[in-house]
């Protein structure tokens, strides 16, 4: 099983602008130092609160980062398609090792409204938007008059490696569209054990369908690891009190090395070859503490 990490970009608690930003080019470091396995970043818009878009932070981040796989989310109908393509050439000529594109619908009737995209056509146009991506992405001149317009683009900065694509998804349809149109899966960080069984399940069958064999069946986790089975229970209730972006207890993740390490082989049991973590607590001499004690997680896995 591989152990990456999904940065917190949404920091409301920051002092100034400049702080949250030092915090997530420390964490990246601090996760490089721990040998996990890929780095990402998420993709939000007209956010209430401070949010740091992934394009310009991924770029910054790269520079802590060493060989390892690492990419960042596209809600690809808030996008347009050769903009998307753009970026991710780029970025991938910074990365030193392979760049994985996350990608997924998006939500929020104010924040499709505010970008000026239709909510109610989001599934056909991440379908024709993520076509062009990948078109461009191929080195093809790519015209669409479809959800996005689009007359013979090209791109001339391609990254020098295939790009993989893992799409999030929870529905049944949005699961099959992942199995359909790409490498891997990303699941809800708020799937119950017995969800995420049956997800993976559903995921691993409609792949089968498609003739198609999944590079990745990831699943966002929420976790910390403590000092001590004590320390994480703590974090935990913490975390708890202040109602955790309502996700249910059992899907949250806090323990000792053992402990975790345990709570992930249940989860590779499943099916699951890639746990993508993030943090309970923005606490970041905890935070750093927990990624140093993820080495020791990702040793007691190999």
């Amino acid at each position: 099983m591989k152990v990456g990490i999904s940065l917190t970009s949404n920091h409301p608690d920051a002092k100034d602008p400049r702080q949250a930003a030092r915090w997530m080019i420390e964490r990246t470091a601090a996760a490089h130092r721990a040998r996990l396995d890929s780095l990402f970043v998420g993709d939000q818009h007209v956010s209430a609160t401070p949010y740091y878009q992934n394009t310009p932070m991924l770029g910054r981040l790269l520079a802590e980062w060493g060989a390892a796989p690492a990419g960042c989310l596209f809600l690809l109908p808030l996008w347009h398609p050769v903009l998307v393509a753009e970026q991710i050439g780029t970025l991938a000529s910074i990365a030193q090792g392979p760049f994985i594109m996350q990608c997924g619908l998006g939500y929020g009737e104010a924040r499709f409204a505010a970008m000026g995209a239709n909510i109610k056509t989001r599934p056909s146009a991440f379908e024709e938007a993520l076509d062009v991506v990948r078109r461009l992405l191929a080195g093809e001149t790519v015209s669409s008059s479809r959800r996005f317009r689009v007359t013979k683009a090209s791109l001339a900065l391609r990254p020098a490696e295939p790009v993989e694509v893992w799409i999030g998804a929870s529905a049944p349809p949005a699961i099959d569209r992942a199995a359909r149109m790409a490498e891997g899966w990303i699941a809800s960080p708020g799937l119950t054990r017995a969800e995420a069984r049956s997800q993976a399940e559903f995921y691993r069958e409609r792949c089968a369908a498609h003739g198609k064999r999944p590079t990745a069946i990831a699943l966002r986790r929420d976790i910390y690891v403590g000092e001590s089975s004590a320390d994480a229970q703590t974090v935990l209730q913490q975390a708890l009190r202040k109602g955790y972006r309502g996700i249910p207890a059992e899907a949250l993740i806090a323990g000792s090395i053992d402990e975790v390490a345990e709570q992930f082989r249940l989860l590779g049991e499943l099916g699951y070859t890639d746990i993508i973590v993030r943090h309970l607590t923005n606490d970041q001499p905890k935070v750093l503490g927990s990624l140093e004690r993820l080495e020791k997680v990702r040793a007691a896995l190999a």
